[in-house]
């Protein structure tokens, strides 16, 4: 009955870190692919296929649905998996939908046409990739018309929270605030369009004033997945064990997840 959880480094892991607690009997299986780290300044096609061999990894572990709980990959490679690359019975899926049914509050399934919302001026913070894609922007369209969205790609952030270097990821999420808002001064929602940039959310918010309500994907995710999984208890896979897996050296990734949720992580070799 396990699900899989995927991401090109440790950002994920504040993912499931909200998927263990809202689903405490689900066993989760975790891959991280920190020897290929960062995906956001990658090729859509590197992505590609980098996603793919760790869905496909995941699929041995008896993870018959896999979250990738990774922005870059959802935004890169989803839909392309989806149409051309997924098995019937299997579901690979992302993390910006939950992200944009909050946004424009509409219900999981709302196929409705869109419409105007609430907010008119959004902020995307992201890796260089996702802002590329577009993704973001097409999926909201589907749901919502009216909606400004100004995108600021935040190169260097990754890097600086993967490697432990808080203070230079504290510079750099200020640094790109103040560049988006010399484009959008007064933006009325944020969207950390970045599984690491959680571990940031306060500097976001300070950066972009208490007036700016900022959303973070982990909540969202739990709840939606919780959601999708009363509808298709069938999507629990075979694998029973919940395990943490990495194509990175497994100790050094051990100790830096272990810092990055402030609880003990153990990694093994993928």
């Amino acid at each position: 009955m396990a699900v899989g959880v995927f991401d090109s480094g440790l950002g994920g892991l504040t993912v499931l870190d909200a998927l263990q607690r809202r689903l405490p009997k689900v066993p989760f299986v975790y891959f991280g692919d920190n020897a290929h780290a960062p995906y956001g300044v990658r090729t859509h096609d590197d992505i590609f296929n980098l996603t793919c061999a760790a869905v496909e990894r995941l699929w041995a572990e008896g993870c018959d649905l896999v979250i990738l709980a990774c922005n870059t990959a959802s935004a890169a490679a989803l839909k392309r998996m989806q149409e051309t690359w997924v098995p019937p019975e299997k579901r690979v899926l992302g993390v910006f939908v939950p992200l944009i049914e909050a946004l424009t509050e509409r219900q999981w399934g709302d196929n409705s046409p869109p419409r105007e919302v609430s907010v008119k001026h959004v902020a995307l913070f992201a890796t260089p990739a996702t802002v590329a894609s577009r993704a973001f922007q097409r999926e909201l369209a589907f749901r919502a018309i009216g909606v400004d969205v100004e995108a600021q790609p935040c190169g260097g952030v990754v890097d600086a929270i993967e490697q432990g270097d808080e203070i230079l990821a504290e510079a750099l999420v200020r640094s790109h605030v103040e560049a988006l808002k010399r484009r959008m001064p007064h933006p009325e929602a944020a969207v950390l369009g970045c599984t690491h940039y959680p571990l940031m959310e306060k500097v976001f918010q300070e950066a972009l004033g208490p007036e700016v309500k900022v959303y973070s994907q982990a909540n969202l995710v739990a709840e939606s997945l919780a959601d999708y999984l009363t509808r298709r208890p069938e999507m629990l896979g075979q694998g029973n064990d919940s395990k943490f897996l990495t194509t990175g050296d497994p100790a050094s990734v051990t100790n830096k997840a272990t810092q990055f949720l402030r609880r003990r992580i153990a990694f093994e070799a993928a």
